[in-house]
């Protein structure tokens, strides 16, 4: 009964004390970069692209120079060869998204690049995973064998326990 006290005790002070603090990064999966008067954040959606489905990727670029407006072009690189380009476009507002089909597994690297006045001003460069759709069959099997280890632990020592 006594630890049954302490164990509520401890989840309302969980929930109560440090639940106001909690906040969520707007960019789940995220990398920056920071050069010139650009931060530059992208992201992915699914937090893991697999090759062959859609995936969103998400950029969010702040202009120091407060200008809520901005110019980019994209170069995704696979093997350090040019896979895709997308031309330089100008954008409203800080975000930008798009879809994208990834074909092959690996590490592809995204080279964003902002424009000022019809050249680049600065390139910023990210590495962007994707694995197979087989590659979830090792998360579950881990996942299994840790669950399995912890219920054999548990049915060694927790008998052991309520015999005391």
């Amino acid at each position: 009964m006594k630890y049954i006290k302490i164990s509520i005790i401890f989840i309302i002070n969980i929930f109560i004390f440090h639940g106001c603090e909690v906040a969520a990064h707007s960019l789940f999966n995220s990398a920056e970069s920071i050069i010139g008067n650009y931060k530059v954040q992208i992201a992915t959606l699914p937090e893991i692209p697999t090759t062959n489905e859609k995936s969103l990727i998400l950029f969010k670029i702040n202009n120091f120079n407060s200008k809520n407006e901005f110019k980019m072009g994209l170069r995704i690189f696979y093997d350090n060869i040019l896979i895709d380009y997308i031309k330089p476009v100008f954008h409203n507002g800080d975000y930008y998204e798009m879809e994208y089909i990834f074909t092959r597994s690996g590490n592809h690297i995204f080279k964003v690049d902002l424009y000022d006045d019809d050249k680049i001003d600065s390139t910023h460069t990210f590495n962007v995973s994707t694995h197979n759709p087989f590659g979830y069959i090792f998360f579950y099997s881990i996942a299994v064998g840790s669950i399995g280890l912890a219920i054999i632990i548990c049915s060694i020592y927790i008998p052991k326990r309520i015999r005391r």
